[in-house]
């Protein structure tokens, strides 16, 4: 496994100012050691994050990492990786919490950071999930045209699982909306997901089918 190169980079500018007397980039290391931090924070938080589930056990050091990479990503003026570590933040409180009013303004703040940054692999999660609360309080218009999106954005990354999942939520708000016969786009998310091997979105459809009593 090789090292990351910034912390290889670090070492080197150590000896440099140990044994050669040159401290002069020793601030421009520590940048990089907290580029390493704030990456490392979001992985762990991310790996506590997919246990939640399966054990449906919240595990409070989740929103610690996420925000620390957050606040580490804003010191460093990385506008794409605090994005990232917001939309994971305001997950934990929609997802994990139950809790929209905390969630919504770090989602917004997420999607704005996100396009800023031209991330669309963020950007297509924070529309995702405000999609997600906007159908929750029955604002249906909304919700789709989020979704809708988000499923846009995620076509021109060639990310099919997430075309599929997000398939599964216009499946239902087309079913709430009297459109049934949009209804049928989960059968495409099958064929995608299927495709995909992504398993865990297959029981969602098939979870889905048997809500809307679809064939």
């Amino acid at each position: 496994m090789t090292r990351d190169i910034r912390i290889e980079q670090a070492e080197l500018h150590y000896e440099n100012a140990v044994f050669g007397g040159d401290g002069s980039v020793l601030a421009a290391a520590e940048q990089g050691l907290d580029g390493v931090e704030a990456e490392l924070a979001l992985a762990r938080g991310r790996l506590l994050h997919a246990r939640f589930p399966a054990d449906r056990v919240a595990d409070p050091r989740e929103l610690e990492l996420f925000e620390r990479a957050a606040a580490l990503d804003r010191e460093l003026g990385d506008t794409r990786g605090e994005g990232e570590a917001l939309f994971w933040a305001g997950t934990f409180h929609q997802v994990v919490r139950d809790d929209a009013p905390a969630a919504l303004p770090v989602l917004e703040r997420a999607l704005a950071l996100a396009t800023d940054a031209g991330d669309l692999v963020t950007r297509s999660y924070a529309l995702r999930h405000l999609g997600i609360a906007a159908h929750a309080v029955g604002r249906l218009a909304e919700a789709r045209e989020r979704l809708e999106e988000s499923t846009r954005l995620r076509w021109e990354l060639g990310f099919l699982p997430g075309v599929a999942a997000n398939l599964v939520g216009l499946g239902y708000l087309a079913a709430q909306q009297d459109r049934r016969e949009d209804a049928a786009a989960l059968v495409e998310a099958t064929e995608l997901a299927t495709t995909a091997e992504a398993h865990g979105i297959l029981r969602r459809i098939a979870e889905a089918r048997k809500d809307l009593d679809l064939p």
